[in-house]
């Protein structure tokens, strides 16, 4: 029997789960609270562990473990969705939700989802309201910082943002200092070495390695730039504040 005529069967013959669904608009009304950056709202949800209550919610699996883990799967999913559309970069929505839904692979038990779950609701909450607090900058900028959060692992030049947007390098340059305040290789320079300190901090990646993953020059250009922005060296920096945890509030 196919899975459709499986089915047909079992509404007919009223063998299905007669639970009554939760409201849609409840958990619209969730997602939007993340994308809207409210964070009283979302870890007021966190608390009161609404993620894993079990009233209104379709079973999914007959595995508990893996049910909650579909659940997440879509919460993640339609979140990334509602973060973009408030105007999250779009490679930094769906990178973060392909990293959260990967982290499920190495948990195996219902509090470990809900713990993974309040992580990943309150990281994006956090984000999206970092980012509608500055939320002043024109479509072409925009477009200009997504660009650059895209394709930062590369080399960018003025030159290759003005062809993309298909303005030229001279109003693009004007543009972006009056909206950003600084100059559009200083913004480039800055999310770099933020990488760079990610990697330093919790990858084993060499010296050389980070500099070439984020197309640095040369190593000493790399130490260089580094040290001009953060005062520091790589090395120091990673002696410091290898595998340490901070608060995303203080990022």
């Amino acid at each position: 029997m196919s899975y459709k005529n499986e089915w047909i069967l079992m509404e007919a013959t009223d063998d299905i789960d007669e639970m009554e669904h939760r409201e849609v608009v409840e958990e619209i009304a969730f997602y939007r609270a993340v994308a809207n950056g409210d964070l009283k709202k979302v870890r007021k949800n966190c608390e009161q562990g609404r993620f894993i209550e079990n009233d209104g919610v379709g079973v999914l699996s007959r595995d508990p473990v893996t049910n909650l883990k579909y659940h997440f799967v879509i919460t993640t999913a339609m979140i990334a969705r509602l973060c973009r559309e408030k105007g999250m970069e779009l490679e930094q929505a769906f990178r973060l939700s392909d990293f959260y839904i990967q982290k499920l692979d190495d948990i195996m038990t219902e509090k470990e989802v809900q713990k993974l779950h309040d992580e990943m609701v309150l990281d994006y909450t956090e984000k999206m309201q970092k980012y509608l607090r500055n939320d002043t900058y024109s479509k072409h900028i925009n477009a200009c910082k997504e660009y650059i959060y895209s394709h930062i692992k590369e080399r960018i030049t003025i030159e290759d943002l003005a062809n993309v947007l298909g303005v030229s390098t001279s109003y693009l340059s004007r543009l972006f200092k009056k909206e950003v305040g600084i100059s559009v290789s200083a913004y480039i320079r800055k999310h770099k070495i933020d990488m760079a300190k990610n990697l330093l901090r919790f990858s084993d990646y060499s010296i050389i390695e980070i500099a070439n993953r984020l197309s640095f020059s040369s190593q000493s250009h790399f130490i260089q730039q580094f040290r001009e922005v953060m005062g520091i060296t790589p090395k120091k920096y990673r002696d410091e504040y290898y595998m340490i945890q901070w608060n995303m509030e203080e990022k």
